[in-house]
């Protein structure tokens, strides 16, 4: 099951608007919306439906990567993920660990595809 999905555009404004607008018929609205003033160096907008962010759209370079996240049944799970894919050749970018910035119970590993991808297993349940 996919949690959520993240593409990167360099018009950000114009592609929040957009998105905004095409989404909202299918039941989107904009849940979150991450700044500079947060520090997190990223600008960007999660859209989903009744307060889940699943769309997100941040601001940056193009590249063809994109971000693709996995639920899984369990934080065991997310460290299973994390090990098998860098077995297999991928590349970290970032172990499992609580990301708190997102919610309390966020935890979540991420591995780089050869082709840049940025593939992330994700548990929301808490310890």
């Amino acid at each position: 099951m996919i949690d959520h999905i993240g593409i990167r555009v360099r018009d950000y404004p114009r592609a929040k608007a957009f998105y905004t607008a095409a989404l909202a018929p299918l039941g989107y609205q904009v849940i979150m919306e991450l700044t500079p003033e947060m520090g997190l160096g990223y600008i960007g907008v999660g859209l989903g439906i009744d307060r889940k962010p699943d769309f997100w759209i941040g601001q940056g370079e193009t590249n063809g990567a994109a971000h693709i996240a996995i639920v899984a049944a369990d934080r065991k799970a997310v460290d299973a993920f994390y090990a098998a894919a860098l077995a297999a050749g991928g590349t970290d970018h970032g172990a499992p660990g609580v990301r708190a910035h997102y919610h309390p119970s966020y935890y979540g590993a991420f591995v780089l595809d050869a082709e840049g991808n940025n593939i992330e297993a994700v548990c929301h349940k808490p310890a």
